[in-house]
């Protein structure tokens, strides 16, 4: 905000040329002629947003499947526990209608902060690697406890569950759980669930690209841990823990880490699961 303060106009046009840059080599592309051009920048940003969205979901969802399902098939994954197509079709089509509302989120964190709304600095040089580093924690532990909280209350507030987060988890059980469940959320749960990302951006100093990074990187992620396969790396919320979440409906809550489960009570271990069974 100091470099705003400092700079203004000049400053902020710095975000929205790398973002007219962004849209520029995903565009020209991927879309044929120049019609694109005359759009308002935030539509343009948009479209692009989108092609980012799907191009990672797909490409992550089919490379993943075709490692756990074919080429590494049942090393990792009991073979009751492989998911059918018509399961992962009908999670693709969920998730390819939520995409486009998924993608306003980043179009408007980025219109923010060319506003000049949000404390996103442009270089890291601004602040030192140090503070980067720094406020790159904090704004990750603020995401990790904000999803968190969103998470538990689309479960304990009743209509958002039914109207809502309901629409996840009629995936509940090993054999119905792939990858591409990952993204299949109700437009509006998908997005209050990453909206942490957006409000951390009024707190922290946040680097532009970084922020942009973490937002895109969710879709790679939410297709790790929806593989049901325990990779056992404490303290990271794998699959191992998630998907007792979707069998339980009452516990790991998480998204990157354990912690806040293991903060608010409701962690719990995969290997309690084994001992059980």
């Amino acid at each position: 905000m100091a470099a705003v303060a400092a700079h203004g106009g000049d400053y902020l046009r710095r975000f929205v040329a790398e973002t007219e840059w962004y849209n520029e080599v995903v565009l020209s592309a991927v879309a044929p002629g120049n019609w694109w051009r005359g759009l308002p920048h935030p539509v343009q940003s948009w479209i692009r947003n989108c092609v980012g969205g799907y191009l990672l979901y797909f490409i992550s969802g089919f490379l993943w499947c075709f490692v756990i399902y074919y080429w590494k098939r049942h090393a990792y994954i009991p073979k009751d526990a492989v998911p059918t197509n018509e399961a992962m079709r009908k999670q693709i089509i969920v998730a390819s209608k939520a995409m486009p509302f998924y993608c306003a989120l980043p179009t408007l964190s980025e219109y923010m902060i060319e506003s000049g709304w949000t404390r996103c600095f442009f270089n890291i040089s601004e602040v030192g690697v140090p503070m980067y580093f720094i406020n790159l924690a904090l704004y990750l532990i603020f995401v990790e406890f904000g999803i968190y909280w969103m998470h538990r209350e689309l479960h304990d507030i009743k209509p958002l569950y039914k109207y809502l987060h309901a629409t996840h988890h009629i995936y509940n059980k090993e054999n119905t759980l792939s990858p591409f469940a990952g993204l299949a959320f109700h437009p509006v749960d998908g997005i209050l669930q990453a909206i942490p990302h957006v409000f951390a951006l009024f707190i922290f100093p946040t680097h532009f690209r970084t922020h942009i990074a973490l937002l895109f990187l969710e879709a790679v992620w939410t297709t790790n841990i929806h593989d049901c396969i325990h990779g056992k790396v404490w303290p990271v919320m794998g699959a191992g823990y998630h998907t007792i979440h979707h069998t339980t409906y009452r516990h790991n809550y998480g998204h990157y880490t354990i912690w806040m489960d293991w903060m608010f009570g409701t962690l719990r271990e995969p290997v309690d699961i084994l001992k059980n069974k």
